[in-house]
């Protein structure tokens, strides 16, 4: 993994934002703050359901049958303030509910349908979201009809599952469970270009090695799901389309043969539209006026016609019979010749030479008048390049292997960031265990907990070297896509193993040290890890004085080499933790931001954070036993050290290298400690220094500690999905 791959940060930051209410803001004023806020960003102040709705037990009250049946009336009732393309909305459906899952890149787990963000700005404005407004807009009376029991993010994707039932293809199935977040997010990193569609040149180190496009981004513009429909940069050009295609789908999680049948069976329904001028439409929603009502790109030229619409530029269908799921796409873009051309609207799309009447789809208005139809420069790829083209005549052969392949492709599109199957809910949620899901078994939970913490204690083990062990187990997880924890043991698997941030060596002694006692107790090797770290905080808290109970559930499995997609977990890799003081020194961002983005990923606080950081330092919990930031001479005891050094002022702070700095005495000059700014931030960021304060207050040690542990087990039970 080059510089390029951990280049940006995950994490949005140095936006300018003007206020609500005019003026400058902070951001405005110090645009390379740390932006704290996305730790807080859909917290109860921006949530309007009562503390104590729990969607995931308001959805399995739901009535999955009712709600299907109306979305199937839904699709063929066309109303005229939005006509429905051959008087079927599952085109439509299809491409909000593909937009909406489509934004989900796998470099951080972010983006994606699981929380309803096409709501909100910037996704409900992209440029290639135009017109989805409209979808939501029909699907409304559907959305308040079953009110809380429905998601507006569950909603979207099932709408796009029922409009393909509804035209031919049995879907793999569908799993509830989405809650709704109530605000945009502020922790994505969308680009930092200030345009819609600006040069993909803005992405990449070479357009012409899509591989160098900057991390954690997938699209190639601002703006854009996927590629380009007109081709690279706009220019048409099949082969080079197809490099970017297959760049862009694999960092969506998708290798080429599901990427084929994405293509292919998105594109055998519906149509584009470009039959007039798109840059004659009106604002984007964020940008109509208030009289819009958040809709958005009004079209002047616009009647109670299919046929008048206008949203992309690109004009037409794809196949004969554009509301059947069938081999349409394939019968005409392997049977015909296909030269370039210009929509209606002045748009590159490719056009059949020499079509027979009878393969032209009917217009989407009347639905007599026969219409030239049409591929993107994207579609031209799955012919052009040979690894595509093969995928594709393995579909062709066997029509039944290609709706599988596409089933299976759709259903991983739009559950791939919900994590394991035990996220699911409802009647439709597959039996299969899928590899993308990271499958873990059950683990055993009826064995002596005490037994093995008894064992734990009396292995020679030291305490600083569990609590690393567990922590690095655990640190994985991901919020945004549910990925990794500590569940399944997978650190002592390829690739976590041998990780530089896992410290390889000191980790394969932990392990030999732990496995044994799991074989002997018959606990799972992921509960022992967790258990050590737990029986090391607790002989640390009581070493500073406080008996405290460390929560532990039993139940975590044990993965093994074939439940693991090794390939798919390298983007897990940390190449910084703030938590442990450990960065590469190829990070092109500061390692504060990189301890924001773990601590966002991980779903922790700004207080939760602050906590935890201090709480590892007194630990002696440091990569590689650096002693950057160990502010306390009782190392090893859970005090409040960290911060009572970090505040008091009879200490200055030094520079001492580009990333290391010298705590020093004020009256002597001696040397006292040494720092990274993973730690001085916390004295030097004012909200985080609030914090910091309120753990070197003299009456704060006893919250210390229980704060620590209620962190901790936060972190240790984060990927827990069977207590939910």
């Amino acid at each position: 993994m080059d510089g390029n791959d951990i280049g940006k940060c995950p994490v949005m930051h140095g936006a300018s934002l003007q206020s609500t209410f005019g003026g400058r803001t902070n951001q405005d004023w110090w645009p390379n703050a740390l932006r704290v806020e996305v730790l807080h960003q859909h917290g109860a102040p921006t949530n309007p359901m009562d503390p104590s709705f729990d969607y995931r037990e308001a959805v399995k009250a739901l009535d999955y049958d009712a709600v299907k049946a109306d979305l199937h009336a839904l699709m063929t009732d066309s109303q005229p303030w939005w006509p429905a393309d051959w008087g079927h909305y599952g085109g439509l459906m299809i491409r909000m509910a593909w937009h909406a899952a489509g934004t989900y890149r796998m470099q951080d787990g972010r983006g994606g349908g699981a929380s309803g963000d096409q709501r909100f700005a910037p996704l409900n404005s992209w440029p290639d979201n135009a017109s989805l407004d409209k979808a939501r807009r029909l699907l409304w009376p559907i959305k308040k009809k079953y009110g809380n029991a429905l998601s507006w993010a569950d909603l979207m994707l099932l709408a796009g599952n029922i409009a393909y039932d509804s035209m031919g293809l049995k879907t793999f199935g569908f799993g509830f469970g989405r809650a709704d977040t109530w605000a945009p997010g502020i922790d994505i990193n969308w680009g930092e270009e200030n345009e819609w569609l600006a040069p993909s040149e803005n992405r990449y180190e070479d357009l012409d090695d899509p591989s160098t496009m900057a991390n954690p981004l997938a699209a190639v513009h601002m703006g854009l799901i996927y590629v380009n429909p007109e081709g690279v940069n706009g220019n048409p050009d099949p082969a080079r389309t197809a490099l970017h295609v297959r760049e862009t789908f694999a960092r969506m999680a998708m290798n080429d043969e599901e990427t084929a049948a994405l293509t292919a069976g998105g594109h055998t329904v519906g149509k584009a539209h470009g039959n007039g001028d798109a840059g004659a439409l009106g604002a984007e929603p964020e940008g109509a006026g208030i009289e819009a009502q958040g809709m958005g790109w009004t079209n002047p030229a616009q009647t109670d016609s299919a046929s008048s619409l206008v949203t992309s530029g690109i004009e037409g269908a794809w196949t004969t019979e554009p509301t059947k799921f069938d081999m349409g796409y394939f019968k005409l873009l392997f049977g015909y010749d296909w030269e370039l051309t210009k929509s209606p609207a002045g748009a590159h799309q490719w056009q059949p030479v020499d079509i027979k009447e009878e393969d032209m789809p009917v217009d989407a208005g009347d639905g007599v008048t026969r219409r030239m139809p049409m591929m993107t420069d994207a579609d031209m790829a799955m012919k052009v390049d040979p690894a595509y083209r093969a995928i594709c005549e393995k579909f062709m052969a066997d029509e039944a292997y290609f709706r599988d392949t596409f089933a299976r492709a759709w259903f991983k599109l739009t559950h791939r960031d919900m994590g394991p199957r035990a996220n699911y809910i409802g009647p439709d949620v597959p039996a299969e265990d899928l590899i993308w899901q990271d499958p873990v078994p059950a683990g055993n939970t009826g064995y002596d907990v005490d037994a093995v913490k008894a064992r734990i204690a009396d292995s020679g083990i030291s305490h600083a070297d569990l609590i690393a062990t567990a922590w690095d187990s655990a640190r994985t997880f991901r919020g945004s896509d549910k990925r990794g924890g500590a569940n399944g043991a997978r650190i002592r698997l390829a690739p976590q193993r041998t990780w530089e941030a896992n410290e390889p060596e000191r980790l394969d002694a932990v392990l030999a040290a732990l496995e044994p006692i799991a074989a002997d107790t018959g606990a799972s090797v992921a509960d022992v890890i967790v258990l050590g770290g737990n029986v090391a905080v607790a002989a640390a808290a009581k070493a500073a004085g406080f008996d405290v109970d460390v929560p532990f559930t039993p139940g975590r499995g044990d993965a093994t080499d074939e439940m693991t997609d090794a390939e798919s977990f390298d983007v897990l890799e940390p190449h910084a933790d703030g938590f442990r003081n450990f960065a590469k020194s190829d990070l092109a961002i500061s390692p504060e931001e990189m301890l924001l983005d773990r601590a966002q990923l991980l779903g922790l606080t700004s207080q939760e954070m602050t906590v935890l950081l201090g709480g590892l330092r007194v630990l002696g919990a440091n990569h590689g036993g650096s002693e950057h930031g160990v502010f306390t001479d009782r190392v090893g005891q859970l005090t409040q050290d960290f911060f009572v050094n970090l505040t008091d002022m009879s200490y200055s702070w030094h520079p001492a290298s580009d990333d290391s700095y010298e705590i020093r005495d004020r009256a002597s000059g001696a040397v006292k400690w040494t720092a990274a700014r993973a730690d001085l931030v916390f004295g030097s960021n004012s909200i985080l220094r609030s914090y910091a304060e309120v753990y070197a207050q003299d009456d704060n040690a006893e919250k210390f500690v229980t704060d620590f542990v209620a962190a901790w087990t936060k972190v240790m039970n984060a990927d827990r999905f069977d207590l939910l």
